[in-house]
């Protein structure tokens, strides 16, 4: 017998055939990381069932964690690109454009035919999460789809929206604004399937045309609908347009096949291969169990370093220290409340404080990909809690601030900067220095004297970041909440570079190759998250010039393995530095903007909160298509207009997407002020607007050069 083994990013697969070439057996699993783990659970399994024997069968292995895998057990490792290739060789001579998308990576493999001789061009492409199967399915998790949703998902009939294909990150980032501007999520999803189709088609043809007949391998391309009807959409475009042929419907599914057996092809090849050469005699599982028991262990501790704790006491004194920090509030019914509300971009959350101040409610929820459903969801919370209370003021900030503000009524909507300053100096009024980790950025504020005097904000990569983390760790399919405690268990851990988190990416995928597991690997991006933090993220190399006081807060400081991360870095760098945990890590930014809420109530201003009925009754839509594209400039942003009935507004029947009296406009995903405005008269009311303030608030710079200067040519001219 014959087993082609392919071990994956994320998935084992084997095929067991027999002398013959029939297939006798197939598996498709996740590794969650255990590689050598999975491919010994294969062996033994297939000779328990199969007897599969050693000195007489034979092993050939494929794919990225197999490199050193298929030394221990006398198999034969094949280049993955050239296991496909053969498979498609074998069983499909008339295809003549090969794509496999897989969770980490993606290869094209074009085939010619010149003067009779088929040649072979491939193309493979995995630095970066852009247009892999992770990355969608990382999303969808982001968006709350459920896998079996995720897979009939479609394409077709919905409006596409920009969506970087060049980067996983960039990706990331214009989803999240996507989400923002209240795009529904099946539109998400259609504009990513987009992205990734594009990002294959620019990154790996290189500008050659895929010709037909076409095959799509790999789980994405199996298991995705809307992954394959993009498919069709572009190549049936790029052929009409190169001259290839004007394909119908019905012509496409037959020039575009994804085969039965297309998670297979790796180690179908492997098999193929096999049949036709000599070598790769399985010699038993001995040393392999080896390797899992004790060896893999002894090479970790010689390429790594020790884990986040050196002793069961340190980490006694440690918990002991900031486990206590969080601050347990018992839910408490008043009659009057002060409500903070935080619209981040991953979850929204709310603080509701007593006319006195206390901390009397908190909740929170997912982000649903509308910010308006997030509100509903909180207001549902609040007042399911606390009946029909008196909502005395009421506090936004977050990503959907301006958004929320106008539909809420909000009294108070400030940046997250000036939030979380807020929330940390209420608790640390000497603090010289606050770190915020949140979903997708960091903040550092840099205070003197209970003033922000610099601050350093990073949002437009994962290094560092609550989101990557929580990422890795969906994948490994760790819940969150076991996430320190299962890093902490790590004896050992790997070591990261600084920087990118596409590298980071790669990184991860490395040692998984030599065997590191899932809960060491988390240990180790808790350990170079300080560096991603403080130095990449934040450009600081001298944490000293800082201060002493650090206060640490945001959601990610939730998980107690960052703070020991972080504990140790500033104290490494400043030893008698002081590092505190913020009682209300995760709901600081609504904290900070609900003391903020409770200034103005205190002020004697009355609130403008529209009220719980309102928001649950709410009737909006959102529009983003052709009519939405901003055209003041070449960029051309596409924009979203939410529009929302509040019962008051104006109305725009002289716009191309008609508002009747009585509701709102809301228009987002514009880069600039301009993309605010429709038309003319509207951008005329902005410069006026404009005009007024710089009038208010002069430059005094601008004002001072000009009148030196004015001097100075006045007494040039009386000399």
């Amino acid at each position: 017998m014959i087993v082609g083994i392919d071990v994956g990013s994320t998935t084992c697969k084997y095929v067991l055939v027999d002398d013959n070439g029939n297939i006798l057996d197939k598996a498709y699993e996740r590794h969650n990381t255990h590689t050598a783990e999975k491919v010994l659970e294969f062996l033994i399994r297939l000779e328990e069932k199969y007897h599969l024997s050693p000195g007489k069968d034979r092993v050939y292995f494929t794919g990225s964690g197999a490199s050193f895998i298929h030394t221990l057990v006398g198999g034969r490792f094949l280049q993955e690109v050239v296991a496909v290739s053969t498979a498609v060789e074998k069983l499909h001579p008339d295809v003549r454009f090969v794509s496999e998308i897989g969770g980490e990576d993606m290869k094209a493999v074009f085939i010619r035919e010149i003067d009779g001789r088929r040649t072979k061009q491939v193309v493979m492409q995995n630095a970066c999460a852009g247009g892999t199967g992770t990355f969608i399915e990382k999303t969808a998790r982001k968006l709350g789809i459920p896998p079996e949703k995720l897979m009939y998902m479609g394409y077709k009939g919905y409006s596409i929206h920009r969506v970087s294909s060049k980067c996983g990150i960039f990706a990331e980032a214009d989803v999240n604004t996507l989400i923002k501007a209240g795009v529904p999520v099946e539109e998400v999803m259609a504009s990513l399937f987009d992205a990734v189709v594009y990002q294959n088609l620019t990154q790996l043809t290189k500008g050659n045309t895929p010709y037909p007949k076409v095959l799509l391998l790999g789980g994405p391309n199996l298991f995705f609908r809307g992954l394959r009807e993009a498919w069709m959409v572009h190549l049936q475009r790029l052929w009409k347009e190169r001259g290839v042929g004007d394909f119908s419907d019905q012509e496409m599914e037959e020039l575009v096949v994804v085969p039965e057996n297309s998670l297979y092809y790796a180690s179908l090849g492997c098999v193929l291969t096999a049949m036709e050469e000599e070598g790769g005699v399985y010699q038993g599982t001995e040393k392999l169990r080896w390797w899992v028991e004790e060896g893999q262990y002894q090479q970790k501790l010689k390429e790594g370093k020790g884990g986040l704790v050196r002793s069961p006491k340190e980490l006694e004194s440690f918990l002991k220290k900031y486990s206590s920090s969080f601050s347990r509030v018992t839910p408490k019914k008043v009659d009057k409340i002060v409500v903070g509300c935080d619209f981040g971009s991953t979850s929204a959350k709310a603080v509701c404080l007593s006319e006195e101040g206390q901390v009397v409610y908190t909740c929170y929820t997912l982000s649903k990909g509308n910010p308006i459903e997030d509100a509903r969801s909180i207001f549902g919370q609040i007042r399911a809690f606390m009946g029909d209370v008196q909502v005395l003021a009421l506090g936004v900030t977050g990503y959907g601030k301006d958004l929320m503000g106008s539909v809420l009524g909000a009294d108070v909507t400030v940046v997250e900067t000036v939030a979380h300053a807020t929330a940390g100096l209420h608790f640390f009024p000497d603090a010289d220095c606050i770190c915020d980790v949140g979903g997708v950025d960091v903040k550092i504020l840099i205070l003197r004297n209970g003033s922000v005097v610099d601050f350093r904000l990073n949002s437009q990569c994962s290094s560092g970041n609550g989101a990557f983390l929580q990422g890795v760790a969906e994948r490994f399919q760790i819940p969150l909440e076991e996430v320190a405690d299962r890093a902490f268990s790590a004896k050992a851990v790997p070591s990261f570079s600084m920087g990118c988190g596409v590298f980071l990416q790669s990184d991860i995928v490395n040692q998984q190759r030599k065997g590191w597991k899932a809960e060491e690997i988390l240990a180790g991006l808790c350990a170079v998250l300080p560096l991603n933090v403080w130095v990449y993220a934040g450009n600081i190399n001298n944490l000293a010039q800082v201060g002493r006081k650090f206060i640490l807060q945001g959601g990610t400081h939730r998980n107690l393995a960052v703070v020991k991360a972080q504990v140790d870095f500033i104290t490494s760098r400043v030893p008698d530095a002081e590092v505190y945990l913020h009682p209300f890590p995760g709901e600081a930014g609504a904290l900070g903007v609900a003391l903020l809420a409770l200034e103005y109530y205190r002020r004697g201003n009355k609130s403008n909160f529209r009220g719980f009925p309102l928001l649950e009754k709410l009737n909006y839509r959102a529009t983003t298509d052709s009519r939405t594209v901003c055209r003041w400039c070449p960029i051309h942003c596409q924009r979203t207009f939410i529009d929302v009935d509040v019962g008051y507004g104006e109305g725009r029947e002289w716009s191309q997407v008609p508002l009747e009296k009585g509701w709102i406009r809301l228009i987002v995903g514009n880069a600039c002020p301009k993309g605010l405005v429709e038309d003319e008269r509207e951008l005329a009311v902005i410069k006026e607007r404009l005009r007024r303030v710089q009038n208010e608030f002069p430059n005094v710079a601008h004002f001072v050069k000009k009148e030196a200067f004015r001097y100075r040519k006045e007494k040039q001219g009386v000399g």
